[in-house]
């Protein structure tokens, strides 16, 4: 499955009330590490298939980096039932970023 672009308007539908898991990427068109980590995710996401992969561009969408607190990224975080049960800041390895949402 592909990964979803959502913001403010889609969040809730598309990751706090997703019926499975969901890997939230939080990044910045300017952010280095973050352009490093997006193809792993892309990766991960055709991978994976009984998770849902999204990315939130931090810019875009200051009301939900508030909420959840980005004050850094990218900051990559695992939802269950509408709440954060894994979070990671910075980039990481694919093989840790298919620990988060194999866990």
């Amino acid at each position: 499955m592909a990964v979803i672009h959502v913001g403010t308007n889609d969040f809730e539908k598309e990751v706090l009330q997703s019926d499975k898991p969901v890997f939230v990427d939080f990044w910045a068109s300017w952010c280095g590490p973050c352009q490093m980590v997006g193809p792993i995710v892309e990766e991960l996401s055709e991978e994976v298939a009984d998770v849902k992969f999204v990315k939130v561009n931090v810019d875009e969408n200051p009301a939900l980096t508030m909420e959840y607190q980005v004050a850094s990224i990218p900051m990559l975080a695992v939802f269950k039932n509408g709440v954060i049960v894994k979070k990671q800041i910075g980039a990481i390895p694919k093989s840790e970023m298919k620990k988060m949402v194999e866990e």
